[in-house]
């Protein structure tokens, strides 16, 4: 349990990343199978060579920005569809990772990496391990939530709403773009080089698949928790991530084939889609009702239009309302144009 724990919020910092293409850019962004196991194949070949974890960490998040970086090129300069410009650089890291570990498989069980004055110590696999990895996720969300209410979050985020409309005030929509690509597989690319290190290695496949793992945590964050706003959305991802490996626990420890694993999360996805549609979650007391706002209350002096009103014809419901929301004015002023135009019938005739 210890393990799914740790593994979630490990995790957790590719579903970050994943909230920032798929939610806030509106991007269905597929570089994340190649963009993983491009930063754990940087961070296990650096280490080999000798280079300091913590380094070789960061080197993998900049080798994740660049491969977001020329997904975004290849969508904004290139006119390439989103899409396909993910899965084209998606095809191309699966060579370039190859180039950069020199083999398939780079075993790190003998290497320093992060996790070893924690593995040194017996603190892996412990209450201890777990507070500082959800410090550290922490961290990234709240830094998310940061930028996110900056001048720059702002535009990124018109960017996925309305990219006309941005547009039109002045924002470069490319720049944003690419900026978000950037930033989402930076996020991913740490958390390959993060899985490497905690695992004990680095494979060519430790990423395909990945990208319906990183939407299952985002979208079963979000139907539990709700997506009002960005803090509630990124927290939702975030636990979205250790819900998801919890569940994947218990299934391991209820017999489920390894081999299934891949239908498991498909499925998960699937039933976290339809659940808020069907209406499922809105019956149950959670975190999607705090902190909505109460029902509006009528100002005074306005009467309410009852609920036969649903009866009447339609023709006539426009004139009920305006007739009862303005009161006796209305009914003076049509009585008097009423008779108006009577007198006026009989003086013609």
């Amino acid at each position: 349990m210890f393990g799914a724990l740790e593994l979630g919020l490990i995790y957790a910092v590719m579903a970050l990343g994943v909230y920032l293409t798929f939610k806030v850019l509106n991007f269905p962004d597929l570089t994340v199978d190649g963009s993983f196991t491009t930063g754990g194949a940087t961070a296990a070949s650096l280490i080999i060579a000798g280079v300091n974890p913590f380094l070789a960490t960061a080197a993998a998040i900049g080798a994740g920005l660049i491969a977001g970086y020329i997904t975004g090129l290849l969508h904004t300069k290139g006119g390439i569809d989103g899409l396909l410009a993910g899965i084209l650089t998606m095809i191309g890291l699966w060579s370039i990772n190859l180039r950069i570990m020199g083999k398939a498989n780079l075993p790190l069980l003998r290497e320093e990496t992060v996790f070893t004055p924690l593995r040194e110590n017996l603190l892996l696999g412990s209450w201890i391990s777990i507070g500082i990895l959800l410090a550290f996720t922490l961290v990234l969300k709240f830094a998310i939530d940061w930028f996110l209410t900056t001048d720059l979050g702002l535009s990124i985020q018109a960017t996925g709403n309305n990219q006309q409309m941005i547009r039109s005030l002045g924002v470069n929509t490319d720049n944003t773009t690419m900026l978000t690509l950037a930033l989402s597989n930076g996020f991913v690319a740490l958390c390959g080089a993060l899985v490497a290190q905690y695992q004990g290695f680095s494979d060519i496949s430790m990423g395909i698949g990945l990208i319906l793992v990183g939407l299952a945590s985002v979208i079963l964050g979000q139907a539990v928790f709700g997506s009002r706003n960005i803090i509630m959305a990124s927290l939702g991802a975030l636990l979205g991530s250790v819900i998801y490996r919890f569940i994947i626990f218990l299934a391991l420890r209820a017999g489920l084939d390894t081999n299934d694993m891949k239908l498991t999360t498909a499925l998960l996805v699937v039933v976290a889609l339809l659940l808020p549609r069907w209406g499922f979650l809105r019956r149950i007391p959670s975190l999607r009702t705090r902190g909505n706002r109460a029902p509006g209350k009528a100002p005074d002096g306005t009467v309410d239009i009852p609920d036969q009103m649903g009866s009447i014809p339609a023709g006539t419901r426009a004139g009920a309302a305006a007739g009862t929301a303005t009161g006796v004015s209305v009914g003076t002023d049509a009585g008097t144009a009423v008779s108006t135009k009577n007198s006026t019938g009989t003086t013609e005739g």
